[in-house]
């Protein structure tokens, strides 16, 4: 137990007048992770928001779907009430006039039929953008449960001296995978000086290329950690420190010289660094070797800080596709407000045909209001004996009110009576 404590509380680095134990690293160390784990956690938790919310936008834009198709088929439904109504009462008197109200039905009925079925196709377009971004969603989610695997393994693979040396490389090349389209960046692609870089950004408008070098020295960073166990840890940690120094000193000049063209490649290069420990352990002992790459235009960028670069670069290329397609865009646009202008006179075309369609039934129970009154005259005729003689004398008193027909046998008498106003 007292060589456990005493571990813990050798000095593994000084700040100023602080002198920073083994339990204190170990202890910052934990809680780094704590904070990775606790974003990693929100981060699965916007996902699964996200998710609830588009699909409840999924389930609004159905019931508005089916709620206008319900009144779709109402309406249709209250017309075929009414036709129908109208053709019992006529029946057989009206025979061609109903034959004509039925050809307009169907004509009707089938640009009713017609505009449902663009409903539909509308709704299911709709339904299948939403199912796109629901499976980029997943797809996003996959991503973060592959980066949280990868960052459980980060020690394993760092222990593995095999893969060491190409843990770096890959792992640049993993995230400029990412983020970049094909074709806006190049691996291991030849300078003009024969030189070849880890990676070679292309920038838009003909701008030069950035440089990213993954040959980080971890070996002389393992090192460091190694002197911490070793007898003397305070010498071995000194001079590891100084060797890894000198070594990062030689890589910061190294690229500056090899891989900073005028002309043909940027003012300053990435230097990437393949652990975010790494990185802020650099930032806060070794200081001087921060001020040191800024000077020889040498950026010192973490696995986070590159990805945030690289995704100001998609930014920067996307605005200038974006600038390059900007008729397209525009004629898209002008066909899109020709479609809305086509739209809008079906409609109004469709509203021409109802309202049609009303004041031809208005004027349907005009003529049936017709047919019954002559019905009701049809009804009033009168049916007698007698000579044709007689018939005549009795007529005259009523020639004012009433039109007569004599039939040739004088058995029958026709009168018609007319309503007065």
């Amino acid at each position: 137990m007292n060589e456990l404590s005493s571990i813990l509380s050798a000095p593994i680095a000084q700040l100023g007048a602080t002198i920073i134990t083994l339990g204190q690293a170990l202890g910052f160390a934990a809680l780094l992770f704590v904070a990775l784990l606790a974003v990693l956690m929100v981060a699965l938790w916007r996902s699964a928001k996200a998710r609830a919310v588009a699909a409840a936008e999924a389930a609004d834009h159905a019931r508005d779907a089916e709620a206008r198709m319900a009144g779709i088929l109402q309406a249709q439904a209250e017309m075929q009430g009414r036709l129908g109504t109208v053709a019992d009462i006529f029946g057989a008197r009206q025979a061609e006039l109903t034959q004509s109200l039925g050809q307009r039905l169907d004509a009707m009925t089938g640009r009713i039929g017609q505009t449902m079925a663009e409903q539909t196709r509308s709704t299911h377009d709709s339904l299948a953008k939403l199912q796109e971004r629901l499976a980029v969603i997943d797809t996003a989610q996959g991503n973060i449960q592959s980066l949280a695997g990868q960052v459980v393994q980060l020690q394993a693979i760092l222990s593995n001296k095999q893969t060491r040396g190409a843990f770096g490389q890959s792992r640049m090349e993993a995230i400029v995978a990412d983020g970049l389209p094909l074709g806006a960046y190049e691996f291991q692609a030849t300078l003009s000086n024969n030189n070849r870089p880890d990676c070679l950004v292309k920038m838009p408008n003909g701008a030069p290329s950035l440089v990213i070098d993954a040959k980080f020295p971890l070996e002389a960073w393992n090192a460091i950690r190694a002197a911490a166990d070793t007898e003397g840890a305070v010498d071995a940690q000194k001079y590891a420190a100084q060797a890894f120094r000198r070594d990062l000193e030689v890589h910061i000049k190294a690229i500056a010289d090899k891989y900073l063209i005028s002309g043909e490649t940027q003012d300053t290069a990435f230097m990437f660094v393949p652990s975010e420990s790494i990185f802020a352990e650099i930032h806060e002992n070794f200081e001087s070797l921060v001020h040191r790459a800024h000077r020889a235009r040498i950026v010192i960028v973490s696995p986070s800080l590159l990805m945030l670069s690289i995704q100001v670069i998609q930014a920067i290329l996307k605005d200038a596709r974006m600038r390059e397609q900007a008729h397209l865009i525009q004629g898209e646009v002008i066909r899109l407000m020709e479609d809305v202008g086509r739209l809008d006179e079906r409609v109004r075309k469709l509203q021409t045909h109802f309202g049609q369609a009303s004041k031809d039934i208005d004027d349907i129970l005009v003529s049936s209001s017709k047919v019954t009154k002559r019905g009701e005259k049809i009804e009033a005729l009168e049916f007698g004996t007698g000579h044709a003689g007689e018939g005549d004398e009795a007529a005259k008193p009523q020639v004012a009110s009433a039109r007569t027909a004599d039939s040739k046998t004088g058995q029958l008498r026709l009168r018609v009576v007319e309503e007065r106003d």
